[in-house]
């Protein structure tokens, strides 16, 4: 473990130009044209540079994180989105067409709205449930495990999750309480005591709504392969490969809850501590397996409360870097490219972050300075972000391509750079997301001379 988590392996760039290679070669595309294959190349050409640090390289790739403003810009509902998926596949071709980003993100975060009614799920409430059909889903936050349940998830994160986290967010698994314990499951005898609890019908009920969501949630699937299918077929690659979380995200967000991360802290360190420890391989193979299925090299990794004032420095390298550090180390040696997207302010958190192999991850930044960015993690990783949604919402398009001037000078002068922006583009006026992204396409390239 102390290989494959603390030092970069040997094999890491070999491994990193396998991956780059499998995501450029696009195959099973069936691409419109020659042109559309040339574009696609071209555009993954540049991701590619700026990920490896390439100095003036032809374009700054232009991958603007969409948010739910495609919803907002077909003039549909998120309730629609959510429950017609035909709908949810034509909102989100016509944004890219419309708009001709570098890279697409496929709407995987629009779920299946119809499997979280079947399933009854309560970590959320979404558009007709919980609320309006015109709104965005929110997170129910709660302490879905208790302290004292620490050591069965360090113990066994698999049965934990199983036995007791699902039968409390999905009330129609609420029978996985009495799920058996399997490992033991190793001679004749005990057989019979680990197949007793399927053959109540309180199980074959939580077994039949998960078979129904199942076969929803294939639906989903379906039209989602079917929008990639269209949109690369235009020239556009997607910009991540699928994700995974930050250990101490995955205890904090929906396990202990904002509240009873905070207290362990202080009193239950050991055991916090342990708990990411353990879920750091887990995390690890997340996210690898997602970008495997998708010939992808970037898994998405959104980090949530890592950011400034939320933990003092002295806790983020005591609770919150150790195993973060160890999931991005993890990903590299598996050929991957972490695209870490650090959500809020980072500016405190800099120089600890670039305890971090060269060329082999992205930092995407949403509040951060991006000049003290640029000048401490830009030195070891690619930076993307961080154009404000308050500007894409208020100003002119005047005002926009002045902006995108400011952070071209700042971010674009000699390569490591992807220009997004700093969060979703809920609420931007449509002429404003047209005029950034010209405005950066243009600003973004480079003098060959």
């Amino acid at each position: 473990m102390k290989n494959r988590f603390q030092d970069v392996l040997p094999e890491a760039d070999e491994r990193q130009e396998e991956r780059f290679e499998i995501w450029m070669a696009g195959e099973g595309i069936n691409f419109s044209d020659d042109a559309a294959k040339s574009t696609y190349r071209e555009r993954v050409t540049y991701i590619k540079d700026a990920i490896q640090l390439k100095k003036r390289p032809a374009r700054v790739p232009v991958c603007p994180s969409v948010g739910f403003f495609p919803i907002e810009y077909a003039e549909r509902t998120m309730y629609e989105a959510m429950y017609n998926y035909d709908v949810l596949q034509d909102i989100w071709v016509k944004f890219y067409i419309d708009f001709a980003p570098d890279a697409y993100n496929a709407p995987s975060n629009i779920v299946p709205g119809r499997a979280l009614d079947i399933l009854d799920f309560k970590l959320y409430e979404w558009p007709g449930r919980g609320v309006p059909k015109d709104s965005e889903y929110q997170f129910v936050e709660e302490e879905y495990m208790k302290r004292e349940e620490y050591q069965d998830l360090i113990d066994d994160p698999t049965a934990f999750f199983l036995s007791k986290f699902f039968p409390r967010i999905f009330g129609s698994l609420k029978p996985f309480e009495g799920l058996p314990l399997f490992p033991p499951v190793n001679e004749l005898p005990s057989v019979p005591p680990a197949i007793i609890p399927f053959g109540t019908e309180a199980m074959k009920t939580a077994f039949a709504a998960l078979n129904q969501a199942g076969e929803e949630t294939l639906r989903w699937r379906t039209k989602l392969g079917e929008f990639s299918g269209r949109i690369m077929a235009k020239g556009f690659p997607s910009f991540n490969g699928g994700g995974t979380k930050a250990p101490f995200d995955v205890v904090g967000d929906s396990l202990r809850g904002t509240k009873g991360i905070m207290l362990d802290m202080f009193k239950s360190p050991d055991e916090l501590k342990e708990a990411c420890e353990r879920l750091t391989p887990i995390m690890v193979k997340c996210g690898v397996a997602a970008c495997r299925a998708n010939g992808h090299i970037m898994p998405f990794i959104p980090l949530h409360k890592g950011a400034d004032g939320f933990l003092s420095d002295e806790m983020f390298r005591t609770f919150y870097w150790p195993t973060l550090r160890k999931l991005i180390i993890g990903l590299v040696n598996e050929g991957m490219v972490p695209l870490l997207f650090a959500e809020g302010s980072y500016n405190q958190r800099l120089e600890a972050i670039c305890d971090i192999p060269k060329g082999k991850t992205v930092w995407w930044f949403d509040r951060t300075d991006m000049a003290r960015a640029k000048e401490t993690v830009g030195k070891v990783s690619c930076i993307a972000g961080n154009f404000p949604l308050s500007l894409l919402c208020t100003a002119s398009p005047d005002e926009i391509r002045k902006y995108c001037n400011d952070l071209i000078e700042t971010m674009g002068s000699d390569g490591g750079f992807i220009f997004s922006t700093g969060g979703g583009m809920q609420g931007a006026k449509a002429e404003n997301v047209k005029a950034m992204i010209e405005t950066m396409k243009k600003l973004g390239v480079h003098d060959r001379k």
